[in-house]
């Protein structure tokens, strides 16, 4: 086994239990390794620190599988992670009893690069770094064993597989899926689309804060934007809204939206209506009509990917927010969130708080919002807190 050596003093955020190697702190690499391949790390002094699984095109040139130097990386070890990963789940009061749950969440459940969500019997799997894509098929065993699933689907395109060297790879990799896939959740039904919809196929870290939408809905006029599938409006509708306007610049998830309306027949589909728009543009035009609201829901897509991006996103951010809080009756309740890596929960407060003194509205946070819990943040690797989101009312 090869062996990855690390530079003075750089071994202290693996005795945090931080699961990242960067490119600046290897020394260097004693012996060979092939993208993936398990290597042994040590100190510069020679002290054994754990198992990695070396990613040579990455700026994080390794990921931790185990903090345990004489661990053994192999289909056992896999096989454990994922059963010990699906059993927590299993035991919450709770998450066990939904048809959409995230049962592996990276780091999170010591596997990195490797997120995996249920739907019903479907499981769909994304490997997103070259230790996760090497252990493909051992990963797939141990979550047919784990789940007794009658499909695994593997959704492996996002882009930041380019950053380990990795190709997009799709495809059904066990049983067959069904023609059409439905979970409810919190009592509405919605259409899943594992092989055509965003990331795994639908955005479980929302759940809670869909369902606290419900709770906050009754007699409001809510604007959702950004609404893709229509999650936080059907819930809304659930809740007793009066209106719900949901803007989406995406045609072919509005018509999904529509569907999912359709499922639920109980819901008072006249109250609904959906506008495929861009989503600032729109805001202006709501802005200039006198148009007013109650609840109001900013779900945007990733503005800032990285810290690198942070000042451009921070502007784009504090605009929507800007215009939602302008068109707010008084005692409205904005629910806004953010879910790039890039923006911190401390940046994210601030957008908002200066997004609130330029719009001249007084404003206070009732809610700090985060992803449900089948979406874990290890303590330490903060980075894994993406989602992250504030419901504030206006004076």
């Amino acid at each position: 086994m090869a062996q990855l050596i690390l530079k003075p003093g750089k071994e202290r955020a693996l005795l945090r239990r931080h699961p990242w190697i960067y490119d600046s702190a290897v020394a260097r690499l004693e012996g060979r390794a092939r993208a993936g391949d398990t290597v042994a790390v040590l100190t510069d002094g020679g002290k054994a620190l754990g198992k990695a699984a070396w990613s040579p095109d990455s700026k994080i040139r390794a990921r931790m599988w185990s903090f345990d130097p004489e661990a053994v990386i192999d289909h056992a070890f896999f096989k454990r992670a994922v059963a010990a990963a699906v059993a927590r789940r299993a035991t919450h009061p709770w998450l066990a009893k939904q048809d959409g749950v995230r049962l592996i969440h990276g780091e999170s459940d010591g596997l990195p690069g490797v997120v995996v969500d249920r739907f019903g019997a479907v499981v769909v799997m994304q490997l997103t770094s070259a230790g996760a894509d090497k252990w493909r098929a051992a990963i797939v065993d141990a979550l047919v064993q784990a789940t007794g699933c009658a499909a695994v689907y593997e959704r492996s395109d996002s882009d930041v597989r380019g950053r380990e060297g990795l190709e997009p790879v799709t495809g059904c990799v066990h049983g067959e899926l069904p023609d059409t896939l439905t979970i409810e959740e919190h009592g509405i039904r919605m259409e899943v689309d594992v092989v055509g919809g965003h990331k795994t196929g639908f955005y479980l870290d929302q759940r809670d804060n869909r369902r606290l939408t419900r709770d906050l809905a009754a007699g409001r006029r809510v604007l959702n934007c950004f609404c893709y599938t229509g999650g936080f409006s059907l819930q809304a509708l659930a809740g007793g809204a009066a209106s719900v306007l949901s803007i989406d610049s995406s045609a072919p998830a509005l018509a999904t939206a529509a569907r999912n309306l359709a499922l639920n027949p109980a819901l008072p589909a006249e109250r609904a209506a959906w506008q495929e728009a861009d989503v600032f543009a729109a805001l202006r035009q709501l802005r200039d009509a006198g148009e007013r609201f109650d609840l109001i829901i900013l779900d945007p897509p990733k503005f800032a990917p990285s810290a690198a991006h942070a000042e451009r996103a921070a502007r784009a951010y504090k605009d929507i927010n800007l215009l939602g809080f302008r068109l707010l009756d008084p005692g409205g309740m904005l629910m806004t969130y953010s879910c790039s890596g890039g923006i911190g929960v401390e940046l994210f407060h601030k957008i908002i708080a200066g997004a609130a003194a330029d719009a001249g509205v007084d404003a206070r946070i009732l809610h700090r919002l985060a992803a449900a819990p089948d979406h874990p943040v290890g303590l330490a690797v903060p980075e894994g807190e993406y989602l992250k989101g504030l419901a504030c009312q206006v004076g």
